[in-house]
């Protein structure tokens, strides 16, 4: 697939450029703070594709993520829902919020397995590779816990919830991890196969 990152950088500028004075102009504080970490992310994606060259698809599911982050805490469902991220999507059982943490962390495996294969032509899917690239997306997935952390104790009110909210994104984040690093033995064997 040829490489034009300059669709995909447009597009997420774009949806920053509109998130950005949305947060502001509503006081959501907690949203201003985690667009200027999506823009630190973005300056670590960059480097990162320019030293692995990352697949064009990984990008746009990155900046596809962001955008998702972004509705997820600036659209209001309701007066008694909050933002999208409180919505149940399936009640009871699976909110939009974790949902997105499972596509995230998903992608994010897909990233950190890119990283971990570049050297190698033939991009072999081994167990220890996988294993890797999963535990990675993990622990990008608790870094990210941190980071909402951060937030609970710096800005005065969020929606990021309690511990069992933090529990539940941890356990979205694993089996989005573990679910990409079957998808990508599949397709690796898949393409091998051919």
């Amino acid at each position: 697939m040829p490489r034009h990152p300059i669709p995909v950088i447009l597009f997420t500028l774009l949806y920053m450029a509109i998130a950005a004075p949305v947060a502001w102009r509503s006081s959501n504080h907690e949203f201003v703070f985690y667009v200027g970490i999506m823009i630190v992310l973005a300056a670590l994606i960059f480097v990162v594709d320019r030293r692995v060259g990352l697949h064009p698809l990984t990008l746009w599911a990155l900046s596809f993520w962001g955008l998702l982050h972004m509705l997820g805490g600036l659209v209001v469902v309701s007066e008694e829902i909050g933002v999208l991220y409180g919505y149940w999507l399936v009640p009871g059982r699976l909110k939009f919020d974790q949902l997105v943490h499972g596509y995230g962390f998903a992608v994010s495996t897909w990233l950190c397995w890119q990283g971990i294969v570049h050297r190698d032509a033939e991009r072999r899917p081994s167990a220890g590779n996988l294993f890797l690239a999963a535990l990675a997306g993990m622990g990008l997935g608790a870094l990210n816990e941190i980071v909402e952390f951060i937030a609970t104790i710096t800005i005065p009110e969020t929606n990021v919830g309690g511990y069992v909210n933090t529990g539940w994104d941890l356990v979205a984040n694993a089996v989005g991890a573990t679910l990409a690093a079957v998808v990508i033995a599949v397709a690796c064997r898949a393409t091998s196969a051919r």
